[in-house]
């Protein structure tokens, strides 16, 4: 395999955090699981990437509006403001990890089950915009 050790650790945490933060949605936006979802998402992040590279994306300049807006939607949920919180947390996590989206798509087309499912007609418009594919008709 090529992660290590701690990079195995983190995979697992920042998924572990991701469905802590779900599951805090789900549970009507229960701000503890979803405080420590955000926790082990954090750590997953700076154990994946290392600690320095992961404050060196955060405060990027082109990054710094998404971070603002993810640590301040922490911020609301520790506080117990979780819709709003959750909410400003996904406007930051969308400014952040946007550029990565194509790249995730490409990689769910390769797999059997779900590639067969995102190339279903309704699905594969939505999948392709998101993808940032360019459009099929003549311009």
């Amino acid at each position: 395999m090529w992660l290590s050790d701690t990079q195995k650790v983190g995979v697992g945490l920042t998924a572990f955090g991701c469905a802590l933060i779900g599951l805090g949605v789900i549970l009507f936006f229960d701000a503890g699981l979803i405080a420590i979802g955000n926790i082990l998402f954090l750590a997953g992040m700076s154990m994946i990437i290392g600690v320095q590279k992961t404050l060196y994306f955060f405060t990027r300049r082109d990054k710094l509006r998404g971070s603002i807006a993810l640590f301040a939607g922490f911020c609301l949920v520790l506080i117990k403001w979780s819709i709003v919180g959750i909410l400003l947390e996904s406007f930051g996590f969308l400014n952040l990890f946007g550029d990565f989206f194509p790249v995730a798509i490409n990689f769910l087309r390769t797999l059997p089950l779900i590639g067969r499912f995102l190339s279903m007609p309704g699905i594969r418009q939505v999948v392709d915009r998101i993808g940032g594919y360019p459009s099929q008709y003549p311009v």
